[in-house]
């Protein structure tokens, strides 16, 4: 994922910047508890298609 993009993106909803989980290929909203997937190389920010984080993921990310 490019840095610059990264730089730019916010969440849809709560404008919160977001993290990127490499691995997952995911763009993350901690404020929001949402994941959403970036699709060949596209990230989707689309509410409808985002997948609500559990709550130990949640607390995988403030450690």
């Amino acid at each position: 994922m490019d840095t610059k993009l990264l730089d730019i993106l916010a969440c849809p909803i709560c404008k919160s910047s977001l993290i990127y989980q490499a691995q997952a290929q995911e763009l993350i909203c901690k404020a929001d508890a949402l994941a959403f997937q970036i699709r060949d190389g596209i990230p989707v920010m689309l509410e409808p298609e985002a997948r609500t984080l559990s709550q130990d993921e949640l607390d995988a990310l403030h450690s």
